[in-house]
């Protein structure tokens, strides 16, 4: 992904953090979610793709509300078969 391009959507649950990704392909619209812990370092923000016993379950459930924003923008599951492929 080029810096020019911004998300469409993020979804944020403490320091959890999923990220949505719209691509434009020849087959249409696909998209791709990162997800990441937020932490402070001093006076600095950071963040990490590694999670902790207590960071479990926020992230299971920010993947779950990007998969369910991801099917309600982008239309019938059939619409959506091959996400992330």
């Amino acid at each position: 992904m080029t810096p020019k391009n911004k998300p469409v959507h993020q979804i944020r649950l403490g320091r959890i953090k999923a990220v949505i990704w719209a691509n434009d392909t020849t087959s249409g619209t696909r998209h791709n979610v990162n997800l990441t812990r937020i932490y402070k370092d001093g006076a600095n923000w950071k963040t990490s793709d590694s999670f902790g016993r207590d960071d479990l379950l926020l992230a299971c459930k920010a993947l779950d509300l990007a998969h369910t924003w991801i099917l309600e923008t982008a239309g019938s599951p059939a619409e959506t078969n091959g996400e992330g492929n």
